[in-house]
Order: C-alpha cells, then sequence, then structure tokens
C-alpha cells in the first residue's frame, strides 16, 4: 500500500451511496477499497504502462522472542 495519500471526493445520488455501502459491507470490504481497486484496474485497462506496479504484500517473519536475563 502507498505511504501517503491523498483525499478524492466525489457527487453521487445518496440511494446509490448507500447501496455501495451495503454491498461493500457485505463483501466485508470498505468503499475506499473498492474504489482504490477500481481506479487500478481501471488504470490498468487504459494505459497499462502509466499504472504503478503492484507489489506482493510480504510478511514479515516471526522473530524468536528474547528472554529475560
Amino acid at each position: 500500500m502507498e505511504l501517503k495519500t491523498a483525499r478524492l471526493t466525489i457527487l453521487i445520488d445518496p440511494a446509490k451511496k448507500q447501496a455501495f455501502e451495503e454491498l461493500c459491507r457485505a463483501q466485508d470490504m470498505t468503499p475506499s477499497q473498492v474504489v482504490r481497486r477500481l481506479i487500478r484496474d481501471y488504470m490498468e485497462q487504459q494505459a497499462p504502462q502509466a499504472a504503478p506496479a503492484r507489489k506482493p504484500a510480504t510478511r514479515k517473519a516471526a522473530t524468536p522472542s528474547r528472554r529475560a536475563r
């Protein structure tokens, strides 16, 4: 995920907003997650060379705990 974020404000019909939020909730996603995915997909379809490459998510390996001395 990006380190810095910017706000995007859109105007949408209240009924569509409510239906969208309910659909997102049913899929256990936030509206922001869905919009970010839609934007990435759109950018990849329209200008594949302009879309930033997505880095695969990595998890740090658990480090062994240290014993108290």
